[in-house]
């Protein structure tokens, strides 16, 4: 049974930094393309970012380039979301997602995490 178990959301003021974590277990991921999206209160989920489980390759949305980075740890199985300068546009629950493409897991991911929820303060 495939899992993938977010950690790390919390509460932080605007400007601040969290970085979340993302353990995936259940099958083997190489050659899967891991990713984050994010669903704020009364709005469609959206892609976030995305790497490829080799770490290569990473892509993220105009709306947070420059301010969030993703990285992939394959000893641990383990995604990171580093989320810096965060604004209270951020504020969301954020899910972890794994997909056989970088098409697939930017549009209809394979697998979804439970989701962890980031609240950005004024």
């Amino acid at each position: 049974q495939v899992q993938l178990v977010e950690s790390g959301g919390g509460l932080v003021q605007a400007g601040g930094s969290l970085r979340l974590s993302c353990t995936a277990s259940g099958r083997t991921f190489s050659g899967y393309v891991m990713g984050w999206f994010r669903q704020a209160p009364g709005k469609e989920r959206e892609f976030v970012a995305r790497v490829t489980w080799s770490g290569a390759n990473a892509g993220y949305a105009d709306s947070v380039k420059g301010r969030f980075t993703t990285s992939i740890d394959n000893a641990k199985n383990t995604v990171y979301l580093q989320m810096n300068n965060l604004k209270p546009a951020d504020t969301a629950v954020y899910y972890c997602v794994a997909g056989t493409s970088s098409i697939v897991v930017a549009t209809t991911p394979n697998y979804w995490g439970q989701g962890t929820q980031v609240t950005v303060s004024s």
